[in-house]
């Protein structure tokens, strides 16, 4: 514990020493990490999750120099996968749905857009895609997204209805170029409907967001009337935060400074709050995302971005990677976990 604490230590004193230079060379090491893992055919850690070769193509756009040779071969194999619906993804037979369609195709969009040279007609395909994901009806999942549209059980859930809303938000102006005058969207106020009802409004988690309502990620509280809910965590409120400013709410909103109250309560960078090291750098990139979408640059006095770039820079390997030692949520892939740290690091200057 020492040991670590004084390794963040040393990378506060050398950002501190190096600022930007520090953070660049960390940034450079990484992007190579990644080029060196690229499969020969554009696609990283599996070519059936085409999400897990955007990741890497949106992270080494965002701020690295990669050949385009790289990245073109990274957007043609993404773009080999969209399907005639619209999505991205790799049909699973025998799951009963597309093959996480929704999240794919979110990650997709987003990549491909900040890579900037996709064809205009699979992007507006895709925000058809995701558009029609959406859950409509009087339950407690409308107006929220799931990982697959194509599953016979309705489900969404906080994650994959961020991820929506931020492809979805980030493509907006695409919709000035579809053809006929139609413009795609969906229903945003649904989709904030869907995000408040998953804060929790009283007891210690105050502020916090719950991955849904019925499924304990997080375990479950008991309050005094013995009524059971799903606890709230860290990443979850961050996708909170994160989505609310996507649905045009702005720091000021009583339900955004609520989730903020929650997350400077819960301030650490030494583990997903209420989840320990699981999902650990889905968290940092979540944090990152959403602080900078809310415009707030601190957090309960904490320097958000200094402090975070420290933490990255402290973690990353000799070989330029990042990786997690829990494998929940795939964490133990050095790809996925590089990513990650190569989008936030791109947030943190």
């Amino acid at each position: 514990m020492k040991s670590a604490v004084f390794c963040v230590f040393c990378a506060l004193m050398a950002g501190a020493a190096g600022g930007a230079d520090a953070v660049d060379a960390a940034i450079s090491r990484g992007a190579a990490y990644l080029l060196a893992q690229q499969s020969p055919e554009g696609w990283w850690s599996d070519r059936q999750m085409p999400a897990l070769t955007a990741l890497p193509l949106w992270a080494l756009v965002t701020g690295t120099n990669a050949s385009p040779a790289a990245l073109d071969k990274a957007a043609r194999y993404i773009l080999s996968t969209q399907r005639t619906d619209g999505g991205f993804y790799v049909p699973k037979p025998g799951r009963g749905g597309s093959g996480l369609g929704n999240y794919n195709t979110s990650v997709c969009l987003s990549a491909l857009h900040a890579y900037g040279r996709a064809p205009t007609a699979a992007l507006l395909k895709a925000r058809e895609y995701i558009a029609s994901g959406q859950l409509t009806g009087d339950d407690t999942y409308a107006g929220g997204f799931g990982y697959d549209k194509a599953v016979r059980r309705r489900y969404a859930d906080l994650s994959n209805t961020a991820y929506a809303l931020d492809a979805l938000r980030r493509t907006d102006a695409l919709e000035e170029r579809r053809p006929g005058g139609r413009r795609v969207d969906i229903d945003w106020g649904r989709a904030l409907a869907f995000v408040e009802g998953l804060l929790k409004t009283e007891g210690p988690d105050a502020g916090g967001a719950a991955y849904n309502d019925r499924t304990p990620q997080a375990g479950t509280t008991t309050n005094a009337a013995h009524r059971v809910s799903l606890r709230a965590y860290g990443s979850m409120t961050y996708a909170a935060v994160l989505s609310m400013c996507h649905a045009r709410l702005d720091r000021g909103d009583p339900r955004v400074r609520q989730a903020l109250a929650y997350c400077e309560k819960h301030w650490t960078l030494d583990e997903n709050p209420g989840m320990g090291a699981q999902g650990l750098y889905y968290y940092y990139n979540i944090l990152a995302r959403a602080l900078d979408a809310a415009r707030v640059e601190t957090v309960g006095g904490h320097a958000w971005k200094r402090e975070l770039a420290a933490k990255l820079l402290a973690l990353q390997k000799p070989d330029g990677s990042w990786a997690n030692e829990n494998n929940r949520f795939w964490e133990a892939d050095p790809v996925l976990c590089t990513s990650f740290a190569l989008l936030t690091l791109g947030l943190c200057q």
